[in-house]
């Protein structure tokens, strides 16, 4: 079996709408500051600003520095092998204004492994050679190298950085990434990011070999143990039966002031599979989704997925007290055979006073809050619910393209999900983007590649599941914002299922139901090899992935535009992986 590997990465350095389709735009306003009275404020653009084709000139170069080594920590209490960022997880924040640029360093210090860091949902606008993905947009960062990526924030919201590197991510190799801007809500205090993970004992190449690679056929035992908020929860393992428990767990916290509201940022890097999020009497305005601003509207409960973010407002109006918040996993709904307990996985609001009195909640005792009654589902929010604040429309597409889901067993039952007429497996030593720039035009078939070639013109692709297995798929587009134009069970037809061409939902992650469909629209504005995939870190690794190529006559003079550490980077993982002791095992992204 493979040894495992692991990495650590240093860094230096009230609108209120009911779920509707209503949408309100106010007029244009002279230049305000942002507040917690004027969040649609940002100096003289605000929330109304097409941030498509006006980016604040701000002048400001963000720089961090990243280093990716080995280290064991315990963050449910439960010791192990871990990709940690700057010795936690999740990762610091990687932070910035609206318009900022970003020069970000990464040196790989791992003795058997190359990785790369991806900036998922970062629109990498004319910069596609830093989008991250080994075998796509570069080589692997090999041991001992650095390379440096760099992209300009013209979007702002929540987002992250992880690994793509096989699967990297799956052992913790993740991170916030916040841009400060306007938002479609008021509020008092921005506690940050919370990403939701599910969370193996084991790393991730065990799961691999034992499960995953053969479809999950033979695993007899829980593959996923538990679950973590914010890298902490509190696994209820025996400490005298097992040396790797250290009892040690905690629950993540928040403190909250009555009458004050919070903006909550909620990231998903699962593995596989759907959590809902909920916080114990406490409903909350939901005013984004995957850095794109929505028309709030109130709930009390949020599905969430693999790579999707949404940015949430709670406010703080109960008697004081502690209060659970809740990421329960849709295992049954879902289908995701994990067999984690759905209700440990937790954090804890507790409320305080301001004026320094005694009657703030226990800051030691458990909540003995009760959950809202929910109903187990999958999938994404109400598509009504998911309307952008900033208004855009689809114009009619120059094609129409069916991309099935199928899956076929391979010699020794090794298993592969298939994307239109294929899997995908791609050479770490040959990315995409190289054989571009030798002036090659016909690319491996193993590649699944297909072609955008024309500019600024609208292509629209029908991802429909017949794989007859009911398994749920987040797909995650890399490089653009796609317009969701239908999502449903069932086999689309276009007789009876009406494309929503008038601001549709826009995204850069949705679910496509087991036996169902998504119809999605993209404008070929960013020239670029881009990977489209389902984000569940094992259907990547069985090749439920393609690449759009966009505008290829345009992608050498984007890569040679820089300097020369593209070729640099390749020629030296080439040369370390002549003689690497471990190679690849999966499809590589």
């Amino acid at each position: 079996m493979r040894p495992c590997f692991a990495v650590v990465i240093v860094i230096v350095a009230t609108l209120l709408v009911l779920k509707t389709n209503a949408h309100i735009v106010p007029r244009q306003q002279p230049a305000c500051e942002n507040s917690p009275t004027a969040r649609h404020c940002w100096g003289q653009y605000n929330l109304s600003t097409d941030y498509y084709n006006v980016v604040p000139d701000t002048g400001v170069v963000r720089e961090y520095w990243l280093s990716v080594e080995n280290s064991t920590l315990a963050p449910d209490g439960y010791q192990r092998q871990v990709l940690a960022v700057n010795g936690t997880l999740p990762g610091p924040a990687i932070t910035g204004d609206w318009g900022d640029h970003f020069v970000i360093h990464v040196t790989n210090k791992l003795e058997n492994n190359g990785t790369a860091i991806h900036w998922h949902g970062i629109r990498n606008l004319n910069t596609n050679q830093y989008d991250g993905v080994p075998g796509v947009t570069q080589c692997p960062i090999a041991p001992g190298e650095t390379m440096t990526y760099q992209f300009r924030a013209t979007q702002y919201g929540t987002s992250w950085y992880h690994s793509h590197f096989s699967a990297q991510m799956v052992d913790g190799m993740y991170g916030p990434i916040v841009i400060h801007g306007p938002a479609s809500a008021n509020y008092d205090v921005d506690v940050g990011s919370i990403f939701l993970a599910d969370w193996a004992h084991v790393p991730s190449c065990v799961l691999w070999e034992t499960a995953w690679k053969f479809g999950r056929l033979i695993v007899a035992s829980p593959v996923v143990a538990s679950g973590l908020i914010n890298g902490m929860n509190a696994y209820p393992c025996n400490t005298t039966a097992d040396a790797a428990c250290l009892g040690t767990g905690r629950r993540f916290e928040l403190r909250f002031q009555r009458e004050k509201q919070y903006l909550l940022r909620l990231v998903s890097p699962v593995a596989d599979g759907w959590m809902t999020f909920s916080i114990d009497n406490h409903d909350f305005l939901v005013i984004a989704n995957d850095l794109v601003p929505l028309v709030p509207y109130r709930t009390n409960n949020l599905i969430i997925t693999s790579g999707q973010r949404y940015d949430i407002v709670v406010e703080a109006n109960q008697e004081i007290d502690n209060y659970w918040m809740r990421a329960t996993p849709q295992i049954k709904a879902c289908d995701t055979g994990f067999n984690y307990k759905p209700d440990n996985i937790r954090g804890i609001i507790r409320y305080e006073d301001t004026d320094g009195s005694d009657n703030s909640s226990d800051a030691t005792a458990d909540p003995t809050s009760a959950p809202w009654p929910l109903t187990p589902t999958c999938g994404d929010e109400p598509y009504n619910a998911l309307v952008p604040y900033l208004a855009k429309n689809v114009e009619k597409g120059i094609s129409e393209t069916w991309l099935r889901v199928g899956w076929y067993f391979q010699w020794k039952n090794i298993f592969h999900w298939t994307l239109g007429t294929r899997d995908l497996v791609i050479d770490w030593k040959n990315p995409t983007n190289r054989i571009i720039t030798q002036g090659y035009s016909i690319f491996p078939s193993e590649y699944n590649i297909y072609e955008v070639p024309l500019r600024n013109q609208w292509t629209y692709w029908i991802i429909q599941d017949e794989s007859v297995v009911n398994a749920w798929h987040p797909f995650h587009l890399h490089g653009h914002d796609f317009y969701l134009l239908a999502q449903g069970k069932g086999h689309y037809n276009p007789l009876n299922v009406r494309l929503n061409l008038w601001n549709p939902p826009r995204r850069d992650t949705a679910t496509m139901a087991g036996g169902g469909y998504i119809i999605i629209a993209f404008l070929s504005d960013n020239p670029g090899s881009w990977l489209f995939h389902c984000h569940i870190a094992w259907h990547s690794s069985q090749g439920l992935s393609l690449q759009f190529v966009e505008r290829q006559s345009e992608i050498l003079g984007i890569v040679n535009s820089t300097d020369d550490q593209f070729d640099r980077i390749c020629d030296s993982w080439n040369a370390y992986a002549d003689t690497a002791q471990y190679g690849q095992v999966d499809s590589g992204i």
